[in-house]
Protein backbone atom coordinates (compact mmCIF):
# COMPACT_ATOMS: atom_id res chain seq x y z
CA UNK A 1 0.00 0.00 0.00
CA UNK A 2 1.26 3.43 -0.78
CA UNK A 3 1.45 6.06 2.12
CA UNK A 4 0.05 9.44 2.34
CA UNK A 5 1.88 11.69 -0.26
CA UNK A 6 1.64 14.00 2.65
CA UNK A 7 3.89 11.48 4.75
CA UNK A 8 6.66 10.25 2.52
CA UNK A 9 7.27 14.46 1.38
CA UNK A 10 7.79 14.96 5.02
CA UNK A 11 10.03 12.21 5.41
CA UNK A 12 12.07 13.64 2.50
CA UNK A 13 12.26 17.14 3.89
CA UNK A 14 13.84 15.13 6.84
CA UNK A 15 16.34 13.49 4.63
CA UNK A 16 17.18 16.56 3.17
CA UNK A 17 17.65 18.18 6.92
CA UNK A 18 19.93 15.58 7.83
CA UNK A 19 21.82 16.80 4.63
CA UNK A 20 21.80 20.42 5.47
CA UNK A 21 22.59 19.61 9.27
CA UNK A 22 25.78 17.65 8.02
CA UNK A 23 26.94 20.52 5.95
CA UNK A 24 26.79 22.84 8.98
CA UNK A 25 28.48 20.77 11.34
CA UNK A 26 31.41 20.46 8.12
CA UNK A 27 31.18 23.73 8.12
CA UNK A 28 31.75 24.25 11.63
CA UNK A 29 34.42 21.90 12.10
CA UNK A 30 36.52 23.73 9.16
CA UNK A 31 35.50 26.90 10.82
CA UNK A 32 37.04 25.54 14.18
CA UNK A 33 40.50 24.42 12.38
CA UNK A 34 40.52 27.61 10.83
CA UNK A 35 41.01 29.24 13.91
CA UNK A 36 43.86 31.14 14.49
CA UNK A 37 46.17 29.09 16.68
CA UNK A 38 46.64 31.55 19.84
CA UNK A 39 42.75 32.01 20.17
CA UNK A 40 42.49 28.57 21.24
CA UNK A 41 44.85 25.62 22.40
CA UNK A 42 45.49 24.07 19.30
CA UNK A 43 45.25 20.75 20.20
CA UNK A 44 41.77 21.60 21.89
CA UNK A 45 41.04 23.58 18.35
CA UNK A 46 42.19 20.09 16.32
CA UNK A 47 39.82 17.89 18.55
CA UNK A 48 36.34 20.08 18.05
CA UNK A 49 37.06 20.40 14.55
CA UNK A 50 37.17 16.38 14.38
CA UNK A 51 34.07 16.03 16.21
CA UNK A 52 32.16 18.36 14.16
CA UNK A 53 33.41 16.76 11.22
CA UNK A 54 32.76 13.41 12.56
CA UNK A 55 29.40 14.47 13.50
CA UNK A 56 29.09 15.58 10.25
CA UNK A 57 30.08 12.66 8.32
CA UNK A 58 27.43 10.46 10.66
CA UNK A 59 24.96 12.64 9.88
CA UNK A 60 25.28 12.39 6.24
CA UNK A 61 25.82 8.64 6.39
CA UNK A 62 22.88 7.94 8.43
CA UNK A 63 20.47 10.51 6.50
CA UNK A 64 19.34 7.77 3.70
CA UNK A 65 19.11 4.88 5.53
CA UNK A 66 16.79 6.34 7.81
CA UNK A 67 14.76 8.16 5.19
CA UNK A 68 14.90 3.66 3.75
CA UNK A 69 13.90 2.70 6.98
CA UNK A 70 11.11 4.81 7.31
CA UNK A 71 9.46 5.17 3.91
CA UNK A 72 9.79 1.23 4.61
CA UNK A 73 7.72 1.21 7.97
CA UNK A 74 4.92 4.04 6.25
CA UNK A 75 4.61 1.26 3.30
CA UNK A 76 4.22 -1.41 5.52
CA UNK A 77 2.49 0.35 8.23
CA UNK A 78 4.27 -0.35 11.30
CA UNK A 79 5.84 1.88 13.86
CA UNK A 80 8.58 4.09 12.42
CA UNK A 81 11.87 3.33 14.10
CA UNK A 82 13.76 5.62 16.96
CA UNK A 83 16.22 8.32 15.55
CA UNK A 84 19.66 5.69 16.77
CA UNK A 85 21.54 8.95 16.56
CA UNK A 86 19.73 11.53 17.82
CA UNK A 87 21.38 11.02 21.81
CA UNK A 88 25.39 11.16 19.87
CA UNK A 89 24.27 14.51 18.03
CA UNK A 90 22.44 16.35 20.72
CA UNK A 91 25.48 15.62 23.13
CA UNK A 92 28.34 15.76 20.26
CA UNK A 93 26.95 19.29 19.67
CA UNK A 94 26.83 20.03 23.23
CA UNK A 95 30.03 19.25 24.44
CA UNK A 96 31.54 21.34 21.62
CA UNK A 97 29.33 24.27 22.64
CA UNK A 98 30.44 24.03 26.00
CA UNK A 99 34.04 23.41 25.56
CA UNK A 100 33.84 26.16 23.07
CA UNK A 101 32.33 28.47 25.59
CA UNK A 102 34.67 28.11 28.30
CA UNK A 103 37.40 28.56 25.74
CA UNK A 104 36.43 31.65 25.00
CA UNK A 105 35.68 32.80 28.35
CA UNK A 106 38.99 31.56 29.59
CA UNK A 107 40.46 33.80 26.70
CA UNK A 108 38.67 36.96 27.47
Amino acid sequence: MEPDPRFTLANERTFLTWLSTALALSAGGVAMAAVPADVFVPWIRTGLAIVLVTLSALAAGMAYPRWRNIQRALRKQTPLPPPALAAVFGYGVAAVAVIALVLIVLSI
